[in-house]
């Protein structure tokens, strides 16, 4: 856990540094409150995917921008495993493996989640045009989208307009795991560096 805390730490600064903003200014943009950024950028807090999802919003960039660098591709090919890119930030009761980062190329970061039960997240709306797709891998699940809870089953698929409120949770007694594919359309201000 330490690496991906300096990682994120090292990104923060990056980010911040890059637009001229001071803590107080990157508090303000992400409503993440300037001391649980400085602990952040000093690499003493393992941040919730929630407070993550603050902070890219707040950046206007991708969730995968701050979990890892993008990976290297061989002779045109990129091959990954979930289980070697499963992370488990801060105390979350979910599970979160970036398959595929966001890369301006194709236009999408690829997720595998895992939520324990019992765990609800409910996500602020995503930039004006954001698609997320979500297939079921997995258990069951509920997702919340037009103020209505979905149930979804393994083997069912969904896509929605993310650029309004939505959510996640499992209410079953065991983990759900999904694929999360999220889509930035062209233009969009979300690029990752």
């Amino acid at each position: 856990m330490q690496e991906i805390n300096q990682y994120l730490a090292a990104t923060l600064r990056q980010w911040r540094s890059d637009r001229g903003w001071s803590l107080d200014r990157a508090a303000t943009e992400c409503g993440v409150s300037k001391a649980m950024l400085g602990q952040i950028e000093r690499g003493e807090s393992s941040p919730t995917v929630a407070t993550l999802w603050k902070i890219a919003t707040g950046f206007d960039t991708s969730l995968s921008t701050f979990l890892e660098p993008s990976p290297a591709e061989q002779g045109g090919m990129t091959l990954r495993s979930a289980d070697a890119v499963r992370q488990r930030p801060a105390a979350d009761q979910m599970l979160i493996a970036p398959l595929f980062p966001f890369d301006a190329r194709y236009g999408f970061e690829l997720f595998e989640l895992t939520l324990l039960p019992g765990y609800e997240r409910l996500s602020e709306p995503h930039s004006e045009g954001v698609v997320e797709h979500v297939v079921v891998v997995r258990g069951e699940m509920e997702l919340l989208v037009r103020d209505v809870w979905q149930p979804l089953k393994e083997g069912e698929a969904v896509r929605f307009a993310a650029d309004q409120p939505h959510g996640y949770r499992n209410p079953g007694t065991l983990p759900a795991v999904f694929h999360n594919l999220i889509y930035y359309p062209p233009g969009s201000a979300r690029q990752s560096r």
